[in-house]
This record gives C-alpha cells, sequence and structure tokens, in this order.
C-alpha cells in the first residue's frame, strides 16, 4: 500500500461521510477479528486521516469484503518492503484499526481509498491466512496520568513542531489548524508524530510506544533534529542566494562604473589592456599562423567582462604567447679557437665530443640556417656529461636550459595541456624556452633512458617530434596549439645506458659515446678542476693547503674505484675539511696532505693496490662485464659433485647468461675427445656453475668464454693464471664472437691489475680506442675458434 498524490485527496475529501470520530462512539463495539491491511511505506496514527493506494489482488478484495461489511480493517507496517503477499511473520504485531472513509475504483484493478486511524492494536492470533490476512486483536488502551510534566511536555513539543510549521511552507493549513486545536497529549504526540519526516522505524516505535510520557520524550529529540536539518538547509540556501546576488550586485555597479567613466571621458580599463596588447601583437615579429589566433583571441577578449573567469583565460593565453621569442636569438660565437679553449679549460680529455661540437660550429660559420643537431652523450655517472652542456653553451655564446627527464610520466610535461583544463599551461620544453628568452639556446635534456610511462602518455613518444630535425621546426604545444620552430635549438641529451631509450627516438639521435676515465685522466681532472674549485668551496687559498701528487693518485686507487670522479670529488672534499678544521682550530699557516697520512684522515682503503687476486684453485676463471655504470671485473666458479647429470646455474643469471652455460656444457661434450677432456661419468654428476655477488642481476652473452674456460679449468685440473682476464659470446660451432663494450671492461681491468687480456677477433678494431697508458700495461690476446684460449690462460701444471 503506498500514499496517493495529492489530486487524489482532493476527489476523496469532497462529499459526505462521516467526518468526526466523536461522531462514531455511540456506534456498536469494535470487532475482535480484523482483516489485516500490510503497509509499505506509512504507519497509520490513530486520529490521521490519509489515503492510501491498494493494487495486490489480495488486498483489492480484502477492501472489497471490508466496505460491504462493517468498514473496519488491522493496519500494520511490513518489516520488508519489497514483499507482495507478506506473511504473518513479515509484519509488525504493534498496528492501528481504520475506518474506510470513501473508495475510489480505477482500471487495472486498482482501489483508492481514504482511511481513518482510530485505536491501537495488538494481534493475539491469525484465524486466516487465505484469501487475505485475519486477526484475532486486542485493543490497547493509551497509558497516560495527569501531571505537570506531561503538559509541560506536550507544550515543549507543540511549541518545537509550530516552529517547524513556520519553516515548512509545504504542511497543509488544516493540519496546523488540528495541531492548534489539540489538548489531549497522546492525540497530539500522534498527529506530531503523523506528519513529521522521520523514518519508518521511527515511525513504528512511536506507534508501539503505549505510554504517553514516554511517547512524548522519544518525539522530542526527534523534532529538535529536524529543527536543526531545517535551520542547516535555511542557512546554506541563504548563503546561495547571497552570493548570487553579490555577482548581480557587482556586476550592476561595474556597468555603472562604465556609464559613469564614458560620461567624464576616462578611459575603460579592458579598452586601454586590450590596446596595449594589440599594439605589442603589431610590433612583435609573430608567424602569420600566431598573429591570427592573437588577434582572434583579443576580439574575444574585448567582448568579455574582466571580472567573467574566461576573461582571465584568454588574457593567460595572450601573455604566453607574446612572451615567447618567435624571432629573438643569440648571436653565436664563431670563433673556433676561442670555443676550443673553453672546451679545454672546463673538460679534460672528451675529444671526440669536442671535436664534434667544433664541427657544428664550423658548418654553423658557413651555413648560418643549420639545422641543430641532436647530440646523445652515452657514459657512466660522473664523468661530465651534464656539465659538458653548460660548457658548450659558453663556447657558442648560447643561453642554457637543463631539464631532467628522470621520472617523468606525463606526456603534458612536453606537450602542455589543452586550454579546456583549468590552470592548463603550456609544457617544459616551452616554458624554458620563454624563461631563457631565446630561440636558439642550448637544451639539455638529461637522463634520457629514465623516462617512464603510464596512463597519461608516453614522454618518449611526445620527444619523437621534439627531437626530429625535420618536424621540430612546426613543433605544436597543446596549451598554445600553434607551431613554434625548434630547429635553431641545439638539444643535447644524456644517458647512462642507450637500450632504454625508445628505438625510434634512437634513431634520431647521433650518439656519442663518453668512456670511463683512467687513472691518469682522473688524476689530472683532480688537478685542474677539483681541488681549485673544492679550495674555492671551502674557503681556503692554495697556498694553504698543498697535496703531494702521490696523495691525490693514492686516493684514486685506494679509495675510489669508479668510472667517473664522482667519489674522488667526495674523497678530496673530506680533505679540505680536515684542512680547513686544523687551519682554524689549531691556527696552522699551511696544511700538508702526505699519502701517509690519509690512513688517519679517510679511514682504511676501500680497494687494495691494485693486483689481482692470485687463484690457486681449479673452475675459477676472471671475465669482464659491462654495465651502465661502467666496467667491472667477475668470477666465475665451477665445481662438479656426484648426481644425475643435471646443471646447476645460480648468482642471479639472465636468461642469455644461462644459455651461454648450456652452450658451454654441450659444446665441451661434443669435443671432449678433442680437448682431451673425459665426460664418460657426465651422468653420474652434476655441474654447479656459479658468479658471485648473488644479489646482482647479471645477463648477456659475454660470459660465454669466461664459462668454458672455467669449465676446462676443472675438468683438466690446471688453474687458470690470475693476471688474465677475457670477454666473448661463444657459439656450438667453437666460434667467438664480438662483443661490445671493450674500452670499459678493458678499463677495469686494468683498475683491477690484470695484465693480460683475451678478446675476439672482431674486437681488434676496438683496441685503438683503449688510451696509450692502459695499453702500455696491458697485452692483448685476440682469438676466432674457442681452443684457441686454453694454451694463453691455462697453467702447464695439472693440479692434484
Amino acid at each position: 500500500m503506498t500514499e496517493p498524490d495529492t489530486e487524489f485527496i482532493k476527489i476523496l475529501t469532497q462529499g459526505g461521510g462521516d467526518k468526526m470520530p466523536q461522531q462514531r462512539s455511540s456506534a456498536k463495539p469494535m470487532p475482535e477479528v480484523l482483516p489485516i491491511l500490510s503497509l509499505e511505506d506509512i504507519v497509520i496514527y490513530p486520529g490521521m486521516i490519509a489515503p492510501l493506494i491498494v493494487e495486490s489482488a489480495q488486498s483489492v478484495q480484502l477492501i472489497d469484503d471490508a466496505v460491504a461489511g462493517d468498514r473496519w480493517v488491522g493496519l500494520t507496517l511490513q518489516k520488508r518492503t519489497e514483499l507482495k503477499s507478506p506473511n504473518p511473520e513479515d509484519i509488525y504485531t504493534i498496528g492501528c484499526a481504520g475506518k474506510i472513509l470513501k473508495m475510489l475504483k480505477y482500471p487495472e484493478n486498482i482501489v483508492r481509498i481514504l482511511i481513518e486511524g482510530t485505536r491501537r492494536f495488538k494481534i493475539i492470533s491469525f484465524e486466516e491466512k487465505s484469501p487475505y490476512l485475519k486477526a484475532k486483536v486486542q485493543y490497547i488502551e493509551e497509558k497516560i496520568e495527569k501531571s505537570i510534566e506531561i503538559e509541560a511536555m506536550a507544550r515543549k513539543a507543540l511549541e518545537m513542531f509550530q516552529q517547524i510549521i513556520k519553516m515548512t511552507p509545504a504542511l497543509a493549513e488544516q493540519i496546523k489548524v488540528a495541531h492548534l486545536t489539540t489538548s489531549n497529549p497522546g492525540h497530539l504526540a500522534d498527529l506530531i508524530a503523523s506528519n513529521l519526516n522521520i523514518n519508518l522505524e521511527e515511525r513504528q516505535t512511536l506507534l508501539e510506544t503505549i505510554d504517553v510520557k514516554q511517547r512524548l520524550s522519544i518525539l522530542i529529540p526527534l523534532l529538535a533534529k529536524e529543527i536543526e536539518l531545517l535551520n542547516i538547509g535555511s542557512k546554506i540556501q541563504s548563503e546561495v542566494a547571497n552570493a548570487m546576488s553579490k555577482t548581480q550586485r557587482d556586476y550592476y555597479l561595474r556597468e555603472q562604473l562604465r556609464a559613469i567613466q564614458k560620461e567624464l571621458g576616462e578611459s575603460d580599463p579592458v579598452a586601454v589592456e586590450v590596446n596595449q596588447i594589440r599594439e605589442q601583437i603589431e610590433k612583435m615579429e609573430l608567424s602569420e599562423e600566431a598573429k591570427t589566433v592573437a588577434l582572434k583571441e583579443l576580439e574575444r577578449l574585448q567582448m568579455l567582462n574582466s571580472a567573467m573567469a574566461e576573461y582571465a583565460v584568454i588574457k593567460n593565453y595572450l601573455d604566453w604567447i607574446l612572451s615567447l621569442p618567435w624571432n629573438k636569438i643569440t648571436q653565436d660565437n664563431y670563433d673556433l679557437d676561442k670555443a676550443a679553449k673553453i672546451l679545454d679549460e672546463q673538460h679534460y680529455g672528451l675529444k671526440k665530443v669536442k671535436d664534434r661540437l667544433l664541427e657544428f660550429l664550423a658548418v654553423l660559420k658557413l651555413k648560418q640556417e643549420l639545422k641543430g643537431p641532436i647530440l646523445c652523450l652515452v657514459g657512466p655517472p660522473g664523468v661530465g656529461k651534464t656539465s659538458l652542456g653548460k660548457s658548450v653553451a659558453e663556447a657558442l655564446g648560447r643561453k642554457f636550459i637543463r631539464m631532467s627527464l628522470g621520472g617523468l610520466r606525463d606526456e603534458a610535461e612536453i606537450r602542455g595541456h589543452r586550454r579546456t583544463y583549468v590552470g592548463a599551461l603550456p609544457g617544459r620544453i616551452i616554458q624554458n624556452i620563454r624563461r631563457v628568452e631565446s630561440k636558439n639556446p642550448v637544451f639539455m635534456l638529461d637522463e634520457l633512458d629514465k623516462i617512464g610511462s603510464d596512463f597519461r602518455g608516453d614522454p618518449a613518444s611526445a620527444l619523437l617530434e621534439v627531437l626530429d630535425p625535420q618536424q621540430n621546426n612546426s613543433f605544436v604545444d597543446h596549451y598554445l596549439d600553434i607551431p613554434f620552430d625548434l630547429s635553431r635549438v641545439l638539444f643535447i641529451t644524456t644517458a647512462n645506458w642507450i637500450e632504454p631509450v625508445h628505438p625510434a627516438l634512437r634513431d634520431r639521435l647521433e650518439i656519442i659515446n663518453i668512456p670511463s676515465y683512467t687513472a691518469t685522466e682522473k688524476y689530472h681532472i683532480a688537478q685542474r678542476h677539483l681541488i681549485p674549485r673544492l679550495l674555492d668551496e671551502h674557503g681556503l687559498k692554495p697556498s694553504q693547503v698543498k697535496i703531494y701528487p702521490s696523495t691525490i693518485k693514492t686516493v684514486i686507487t685506494e679509495y675510489t674505484r669508479e668510472a667517473g670522479v664522482r667519489q674522488l670529488e667526495r674523497e678530496l672534499a673530506a680533505l679540505m675539511r680536515k684542512a680547513a678544521f686544523g687551519i682554524s682550530r689549531n691556527g696552522n699557516k699551511k696544511v700538508i696532505l702526505k699519502p701517509e697520512e690519509l690512513e688517519s684522515l679517510l679511514g682504511q682503503p676501500e680497494y687494495k693496490t691494485e693486483s689481482a687476486e692470485k687463484i690457486v684453485d681449479c673452475g675459477i676463471a676472471i671475465g669482464m662485464a659491462w654495465t651502465p655504470v661502467g666496467g667491472e671485473v667477475l668470477f666465475v666458479e665451477v665445481t662438479r659433485m656426484p648426481g644425475s647429470g643435471k646443471l646447476i646455474l645460480t648468482g642471479s643469471l639472465g636468461d642469455v647468461m644461462k644459455e651461454s652455460a648450456q652452450i658451454a656444457v654441450n659444446y665441451l661434450r661434443s669435443q671432449a675427445e678433442k680437448l682431451k677432456i673425459d665426460f664418460s661419468d657426465y651422468d653420474k654428476t652434476d655441474i654447479h656453475i656459479h658468479v658471485p655477488s648473488g644479489a646482482t642481476p647479471k645477463d648477456g652473452p659475454s660470459a660465454g668464454i669466461t664459462i668454458i674456460t672455467a669449465l676446462v679449468s676443472l675438468l683438466t685440473k690446471r688453474p687458470i693464471r690470475s693476471n688474465v682476464s677475457m670477454t666473448g659470446e661463444i657459439s656450438l660451432r667453437g666460434r667467438v664472437l664480438k662483443v661490445g663494450g671493450i674500452k670499459e671492461k678493458v678499463l677495469a681491468a686494468t683498475r683491477y691489475g690484470i695484465k693480460e687480456v683475451v678478446l675476439p677477433e672482431d674486437n681488434r678494431g676496438d683496441w685503438s680506442e683503449i688510451p696509450n697508458e692502459v695499453k702500455e700495461k696491458t697485452k692483448p690476446h685476440f682469438i676466432k675458434q674457442i681452443e684457441e684460449i686454453f694454451p694463453i690462460v691455462l697453467t702447464k701444471e695439472k693440479k692434484k
């Protein structure tokens, strides 16, 4: 059963019928057995007249039978609203007896009735369940005692409800009058409950509360809650209305101000600003497309009120267009000797990079419209890739921009956000160009290999247009949405490792590899650059600190083992702090730093003096590896034990390295007779290959020759010479194949104290890249076939 609309209430309340309960008090006694009409979303109280809609067939039959008889029905609330034909356990036992005053029938078997509640009852038992529920009921008399407390509570409830009536104009007029004329506290509580905005459970609780005092004590907090909610709603409505009226008032006052200024002959501030922007547009040498867009946006700006949000958006957009250096360039320094001097003063070595930059400058001198190349400096950390960018800018006489790409994941960082977004801005490319106010700066994109990507897009893909000399003359930022010429920009990118870079992006780069520094190069860098800068940073003068050359060399060999010079700089900075402390505290005029004092100043040396570890056991070989942070020396250990012919690989090896180990074992098994190796008990033993530093992941094919040499050493019981290291990929046909990173690997081997290296024959050309000082200390062996390495590295004496 549900409540009908107000139109139906008007229809039912027209015409005759019993209107006052008092007129029926002389009628015959109320029946003990009532047909039970279950209600879904309403609770009927005594004295309450309510319209209802009856739709189910059982309930329609119940109404027909009741109207044909004495018109009495029992009204109870369902425990669950979704039930169409509730059972006895699905309804509350406390309800209200009601008399049908009016009934109207509609098509589709729908009945609408007007019913009046009279008395509370309690269901004792159910007499019938079909075709509808009939129950024996016991009528409940209200418990009421006349006392000052109940009268005070009734007055308070009436006062609070009158306050609700004033705040709720929608309450019907007859309801307002009924509450004002009711003197019975119980009847008053029922009438208030029937018209209060509370949930069904709270309504049922009030119906089941027989004691009038207790009913009023439940009702008053509910009235207080409703008043508080109405007050908050009224406050919100008032604030919204005030805000709207203030906006309208401000607009009206501004229009009046415009009219007054016009009458007085004064200029409109918006018109003045628009004229200034127009003059700037005409004065600047914008591209044709940029000028057209700027003038179009200016026309829109002129039509807007300055208080509108869109006014600020368009004004900010025009400011960005007018602040960009569309044709503003810095004059290049074409003096090649001066440029070469600047590069040599600030960086030691790096001949390839310097030559490439001087070549670019020479071509630019002959053809000044040359598009800038996209250089990519690849090398381990600390070799001067980033600082080289500043030196290039200084040598060319250009502005310098550095933008770190490490951890960049949002494409909008490159291309910007579209203007439809709140707080949109151009990307960092355009932002940096605007900051330096030059169309041809040196733009360094640092850490290119550390770009990420997620749901916001792929920044590497956005860089494809930026770093393509054939396309970047019309780079379109999403915010500006007009082409900007980046072809005059000299882009320099840096990376520790080129492999993670997107292949399409890698194809656009001119890659220049920067190798690790040798010990001699580190010494010269420390003397020329690091020590003078550290002296200045620590407030020291060259006359106050003397560092012996042997001290610097000892720091390089025993306290650092790196590709670059960052750790060397930190160790030298520690020495400067010690010197500053001695001068400041002890009043020393001069501090002399000697090699023998390093242990007391810097602690125990972290690395041994460079001499290779002595190998005394069979099955141990020294290999060379390349990493993004420089070359490394790695050991391969092999052992054999009783088993079932399994190959065990440990040391965090990657798939490629595992395949190299399998190739090594299979090659030896196939060539056992030729190599004089006894493999007759292969299926009775297990071979275990381990590469130490197990927590460090390792992969790549270049350890193949090292693994097979360690296996031959174990199987022939001949140890490998300690001063030899090797690198090379192997094939099942016994060939030794070319590998990369030869320079880094050989430099690492030299740092470790290795005197001889075994390299693939195809890498002979890479030997020319090795510094002369390393060539003098290291003897190379170039091999084509696997069997060529064994006479070189294995000792002649067998070990028992």
